[in-house]
């Protein structure tokens, strides 16, 4: 029998959750996700010393902060071409967290984004834009998919944000399972006895059941995952986005990987599209997903804010 980490492969889309060249060299994944922390870590590997020079040399900009920033998505794109080496299908390069809540603002970054990633003579058919799951993130997705740039919508909690991704005909979400685990054990909840009782992929499991039963055609990515149980407990899931560690364990593994997620083929009618109210009135009613999306949005923000620093040190050095 093979390792677990190759059954698993045979029911779902294995993506690899870093910015780490040797470590995507070494899993083969079918797509790769970086995120602010991500492109921190790896700007801290010497093998991406010669990107920043690169990214800083050709900074532009009215004043520093501006040269800053322009270095800071050039870094981004440097190391999503790099990885794009190493993987047939795409990267996903996030919008500053900053501007969650700003559709216009999200709209004029990822729009740059994509044209940088052209410059370098990669299409927009091997790229992701990364934009946090806000409801102004998702205006601006739905509007970029209508331009044919595809989206990841991150920072996915409440099942109020998963229906507005895909009434908005995203490309991909990215649901989170371990972040909610986090919040329910830190709130006084029990362990999971087992994974199939853990909140987080239970969480996971409702949406992908709720697209399959409603013929949604947006891809549901189960990521931020805190150990193989659970990733084994959404085997079937469209894909999952796993880190180095993890995958590490999964490959040094045997033992038999069962079908998780199962569509069972029963298709009815969607409800009547959520408003902007409605979907702020759901989101609300989450207090898991009030508390973590605003976390994960404070956290990339502060990620981006030190890599900044390390490119501001080098655009004065």
């Amino acid at each position: 029998m093979s390792n677990r980490l190759e059954q698993l492969r045979q029911l779902s889309a294995v993506v690899a959750d870093t910015g780490d060249i040797e470590a995507i060299a070494r899993f083969h994944p079918l797509d790769a996700t970086t995120n602010p922390s991500l492109l921190l870590k790896a700007a801290s590997l010497p093998a991406y010393a010669p990107l920043i020079d690169a990214a800083v040399a050709q900074a532009r900009g009215g004043d520093a902060q501006a040269r800053v920033a322009d270095a800071g998505l050039r870094l981004a794109v440097a190391i999503g071409g790099e990885i794009l080496k190493l993987i047939p299908g795409r990267v996903s390069t996030e919008v500053d967290a900053r501007l969650s809540f700003d559709t216009q603002a999200s709209l004029d970054q990822a729009r740059r984004i994509v044209e940088l990633y052209d410059a370098a003579g990669i299409g927009r058919d091997r790229l992701l834009i990364k934009v946090a799951s806000t409801w102004e993130g998702i205006r601006a997705a739905e509007q970029l998919e209508r331009e044919g740039i595809h989206c990841n919508l991150t920072l996915l909690f409440s099942f109020a944000q998963a229906v507005a991704c895909a009434e908005a005909g995203v490309y991909l979400i990215s649901p989170f399972v371990g972040r909610i685990l986090d919040w329910h054990l830190a709130n006084g909840a029990a362990k999971p006895a087992a994974p199939q009782d853990d909140p987080g992929v239970q969480s996971v499991a409702r949406i992908w059941n709720y697209y399959k039963r409603h013929g949604y055609d947006t891809v549901v990515m189960g990521a931020s995952f805190r150990n193989v149980g659970q990733v084994l407990a959404l085997a079937g899931c469209d894909r999952l986005t796993i880190s180095p560690e993890l995958l590490g364990e999964l490959e040094g593994s045997d033992g038999e990987v069962p079908r998780a997620l199962e569509d069972d083929g029963a298709r009815a009618a969607p409800g009547e599209r959520l408003s902007e109210a409605a979907f702020r009135w759901q989101h609300n009613e989450d207090a898991m997903a009030t508390d973590k999306l605003a976390d994960g949005i404070r956290r990339f923000a502060a990620d981006q804010r030190k890599l900044e620093d390390l490119l501001a040190q080098r655009l004065n050095g």
